[in-house]
């Protein structure tokens, strides 16, 4: 049988690569960022805003569609790739991560968690097998584990802890996938938090697996930049070059870049979006806040070069206008502008790695950008947009 997700590494300039992921919803050119689907929406922005933005793939949360609209009816619906209209690529999340940081009452066992949900209150079981079982519903091309994915700091004693009973549950999770069948590609997640001993133990059991893909799981959750960068770089170089590498929820653009740079090929983040409903505009030369009273009498565009809507037809006066006014454009007009500028950074990445300069373009975008000092904490979180 043919195997539902293939990759193939087709350039690499240093540690940085360049690739093609073939999916039953056509090819993914690698590295390769994929704005948030969280309901089966990129907030504000249709699939023909997220095809001229630029975008290949999207990710969709399967706690949240789990629980609304429920992922029995989008199977009844035909899938979420007809229920959402896109034609693409579709890869989700375990959901672990939202059980664990939008439930306030949750237990957690070897069997799985049981939550209450944060909608209604109803108190609901996700277990591995579960977890598989809503994601094949869902319809989607690359799904994930259910996984346990601790804040930060963790110590290694909880650590340790917390990543036995998640490989444990990978074993069940294979088992499930194997067992429902269908031709979608499971993908395995690298937990062990901040502990280099922990990480190097995650990679070689998720790897006997023979999984398709590889997620590096638990980072952007409070840890320093330099940490981040570190534990990326370890487990990138530890996974099989043959495989995508995924660095789930991260993030920032000079994130993306640093580990393009360390061999991660696959990203998700809601920070174009999110910032955006919050005013925040990412640009070449660093973000910049719409709000901002000197934006006032400005006639110029937000980035003369950017080819999105926003850039060609209004002013950076305008878009503060409508933004102070809750108009509902501002928020469509900047996301576009956000998932624009970040869905052409990969393809620059891209161009730099086929084009063996990848150095002097990592050095050049992140002395323009202006990026913080490495040793800083980053608040970039993995949570969806719910």
């Amino acid at each position: 049988m043919t195997a539902p997700v293939r990759f193939e590494l087709l350039r690499q300039d240093g540690a940085a690569r360049a690739g093609r992921l073939t999916t039953p919803h056509g090819a993914v050119e690698t590295p390769a960022f994929m704005p948030v689907a969280t309901q089966g929406t990129v907030k504000s922005l249709s699939p023909a805003d997220l095809r001229a933005a630029g975008a290949q793939i999207v990710l969709a949360n399967t706690y949240h569609l789990s629980l609304r609209p429920g992922h029995e009816l989008v199977r009844e619906m035909g899938g979420l790739h007809r229920f959402m209209a896109w034609d693409g690529p579709i890869l989700t999340d375990s959901g672990g991560f939202q059980v664990f940081s939008l439930s306030k009452l949750r237990r957690l066992g070897e069997e799985g968690v049981e939550f209450r949900s944060h909608i209604d209150g109803s108190l609901r079981l996700l277990t591995p097998e579960i977890c598989v079982e809503i994601q094949h519903a869902l319809g989607v091309d690359i799904l994930h584990p259910l996984d346990e994915c601790l804040p930060h700091p963790a110590s290694l004693g909880d650590t340790e802890r917390s990543l036995a009973l998640t490989l444990r549950w990978l074993g069940r999770s294979v088992a499930a996938n194997a067992t429902v069948g269908g031709g979608r590609a499971l993908f395995g997640i690298v937990q062990g938090g901040g502990h280099e001993v922990l990480r190097r133990r995650a990679v070689e059991a998720t790897c006997a697996y023979d999984l398709p893909g590889y997620a590096i799981g638990g980072l952007a959750v409070g840890e320093t930049k330099s940490l981040l960068y570190d534990i990326t770089e370890l487990v990138a170089g530890l996974l099989p070059a043959g495989r995508p590498r995924y660095l789930m929820g991260v993030g920032k653009p000079h994130d993306l870049v640093e580990a393009v740079a360390r061999g991660v090929d696959l990203f998700d983040c809601v920070l174009p979006t999110r910032n955006a409903r919050n005013g925040q505009v990412f640009t070449a030369d660093g973000p910049l806040t719409i709000t901002h009273a000197r934006f006032t009498r400005d006639p110029e565009p937000l980035d003369a070069a950017c080819p999105c809507e926003a850039c060609q037809g209004f002013s950076r006066a305008y878009l503060r206008h409508l933004f102070l006014s809750r108009e509902l454009l501002a928020y469509r007009l900047l996301s576009l502008h956000n998932l624009t500028f970040y869905l052409g950074l990969m393809a620059a990445m891209r161009g730099a790695v086929a084009g063996g300069a990848f150095g002097p373009f990592r050095s050049r975008f992140l002395d323009r950008y202006g990026v913080e000092s490495v040793g800083s904490s980053d608040p970039t979180s993995t949570e969806t947009e719910a």
